[in-house]
C-alpha cells in the first residue's frame, strides 16, 4: 500500500505584523508611496550659518561687557526705549573720554556680570537698557551729559534704571547722591583743610565713607611729598 503524503493545516494562526513590518511591506510593494510617520526637519546651510553668526555676536557682546567692567567705577542702566540712533550717538559724543555707552541685551549683560560684584545690577536687567560704564572717579561728570539731554528732549520716561557703585545698587531715586558727589579737587581741598584744623574736624573726616578716607590719605601723602621735595631743593 502506497503511503500518501497528507498536509495538515497549521493549528497556530500567523503572528500579527508589527507597524514597522507593515510599513516595510507597503514600501516594498509600492516603492513610490509616500513614507509614513513624521519627517525630520533638516536645516538649510543658510540657517546654520545665521545661527553661528548670531552665537558669535552674542559671545562678542559678552566679552565686550567684561572688558568694560575692568577698571570700572560705576555701571548704570538707561532706559533707551524710543530713542533714535542719532540721539544715542549724540549722548555718546557728549560723554567724557573715560565713559562709554553700550546697547546690549539684558541676558548678555547678566551673563557678563555673573559671579562678580557687578551682579548687583540685577534689578536693572529688564526692559530696554543702554549701559553706561564709567572708568573714572569723577562720577557726576559722567552722569551729567545724559541728564542734560534728558532735560533738553523732555525724556521723563527715559530715566536711569539703576546703578552699581562700590558694590552697592542705587535705585533711580538715589541717583542724586551720585550726581552731587564732590569732585576729586573739591575733596582734596576739603580734606587738606580738615587735616590742618582741630582734631574734631579730623575725626569727622575719618568718619566719612571709605572712598573719602582713601582720598584723604592720598592727598596727605602727596602734600608731604611736595613739602619734602621743596625742602630738599632749598
Amino acid at each position: 500500500m502506497e503511503a500518501s503524503l497528507c498536509c495538515f493545516p497549521n493549528s497556530k494562526p500567523p503572528a500579527p505584523r508589527t507597524q514597522t513590518q507593515s510599513l516595510a511591506l507597503t514600501r516594498l510593494c509600492n516603492p513610490f508611496s509616500a513614507p509614513c510617520g513624521p519627517r525630520r526637519k533638516t536645516l538649510s546651510s543658510n540657517t546654520i550659518v545665521r545661527a553661528a553668526i548670531s552665537r558669535a555676536k552674542k559671545e562678542e557682546t559678552v566679552e565686550t561687557v567684561k572688558q568694560q567692567l575692568e577698571g570700572c567705577h560705576l555701571v548704570a542702566g538707561i532706559c533707551y526705549k524710543g530713542l533714535t540712533v542719532k540721539q544715542l550717538q549724540n549722548i555718546r559724543t557728549a560723554l567724557p573720554s573715560t565713559s562709554r555707552l553700550i546697547v546690549a541685551k539684558n541676558t548678555l549683560v547678566g551673563k557678563a556680570v555673573e559671579g562678580t560684584p557687578w551682579a548687583a545690577i540685577a534689578p536693572c536687567l529688564k526692559g530696554m537698557n543702554a549701559w553706561l560704564f564709567v572708568h573714572s572717579e569723577e562720577i557726576p561728570e559722567a552722569l551729567k551729559p545724559y541728564r542734560a539731554f534728558q532735560r533738553e528732549w523732555k525724556l521723563e520716561d527715559n530715566d536711569f534704571t539703576g546703578a552699581v557703585f562700590e558694590g552697592r545698587f542705587y535705585t533711580p531715586d538715589e541717583f542724586k547722591s551720585l550726581e552731587t558727589m564732590p569732585s576729586r579737587a573739591e575733596l582734596y581741598a576739603k580734606i587738606l583743610g580738615a587735616l590742618q584744623s582741630p582734631a574734631i574736624s579730623l575725626v569727622s573726616t575719618l568718619q566719612a565713607p571709605a572712598r573719602d578716607v582713601v582720598l584723604v590719605l592720598k592727598a596727605y601723602v602727596k602734600k608731604l611729598e611736595e613739602e619734602s621735595g621743596g625742602a630738599a631743593a632749598a
